[in-house]
């Protein structure tokens, strides 16, 4: 199943796309929460989705006209896995992790598919970075290993956008800071269900600038996998249904090329993974 989060004059309303629709969860059948981090704390609910959205009465809108916001509007986490691909801390000129390198965004920084990634004025050096991102969908602390990959609920196609100057340059030198300005997380245009992908450590994983690839990888080069990074996280902190784990970036961002890329306005950015879909989002100048 894919379920994405309309963007609605109602508000944002979870649906299902079927074929070449959404289907709106909330105006098809009432008993539907606005929101699908509440689908996936309700596991009757949100198998029930999948009846709800073939039924020949749903409503729905087109895919191609369809607003979208991430999907998973409303996160209470966004964690976020720095250096967890070998040839990107190589190119990054960091020492390979021997634990994962973490670091947050905060809600405000997402954006859906299609929505724009604005180009601080305060930063010229705004970068990409291509990420799988890990939906939970059951709660837990302390999990294990062998039980992590029990509490995904599945995956979706992420951009870390990072302000270079202001992670890497400025005094402070601070990750989070330079990570989580307004838009510099995009997310969609899907969560895909986990049993729709059976290996999540098999996926191609591409960056597009203007039609150019500038990132093209598998996610079978992560250093640390899903389950070991559920697991991890999960002693430092409780994951909740709907928090968000981006699992880091593969070689060819622009700040390592020479001379370095770096995103202005009136420029578009698609990231495509195997089987998830392609997030694109048009970049404009603050």
């Amino acid at each position: 199943m894919r379920l994405a989060t309309l963007n609605t004059p109602h508000g944002p309303r979870p649906a299902v796309l079927k074929g070449d629709r959404y289907v709106d969860l909330v105006a098809t059948d009432n008993r539907f929460p606005a929101s699908v981090r509440l689908l996936l704390a309700d596991p009757a609910l949100l198998s029930a989705a999948r009846e709800v959205a073939a039924r020949p009465d749903a409503v729905s809108v087109p895919a191609a006209s369809a607003r979208l916001h991430a999907p998973v509007h409303d996160p209470q986490k966004i964690v976020c896995v720095g250096l967890n691909y070998r040839d990107h801390a190589i190119e990054s000129k960091m020492p390979i992790p021997k634990e994962p390198v973490l670091f947050s965004k905060f809600p405000s920084a997402l954006i859906g598919h299609n929505e724009p990634i604005v180009v601080p004025k305060v930063s010229t050096k705004v970068d990409y970075e291509a990420e799988l991102v890990v939906v939970i969908g059951k709660r837990g602390r302390r999990i294990s290993e062998a039980a992590a990959m029990d509490h995904v609920a599945g995956y979706s196609v992420g951009h870390d956008v990072s302000a270079r100057d202001w992670q890497l340059e400025k005094d402070g030198r601070q990750w989070m800071v330079g990570k989580t300005f307004d838009t510099f997380a995009p997310v969609g245009p899907t969560l895909v269900t986990r049993d729709e992908v059976p290996n999540p450590h098999e996926l191609g994983i591409r960056l597009r600038l203007n039609g150019k690839t500038m990132q093209n990888s598998s996610t079978g080069q992560m250093i640390f996998s899903v389950a070991q990074l559920v697991g991890y996280l999960s002693v430092v902190f409780t994951l909740e249904p709907g928090d968000l784990i981006f699992t880091g970036t593969p070689p060819g961002i622009g700040h390592a090329l020479r001379p370095p890329v770096y995103l202005t306005g009136g420029e578009t950015t698609e990231v495509e993974i195997d089987t998830l879909g392609t997030l694109r989002n048009p970049v404009v100048a603050e």
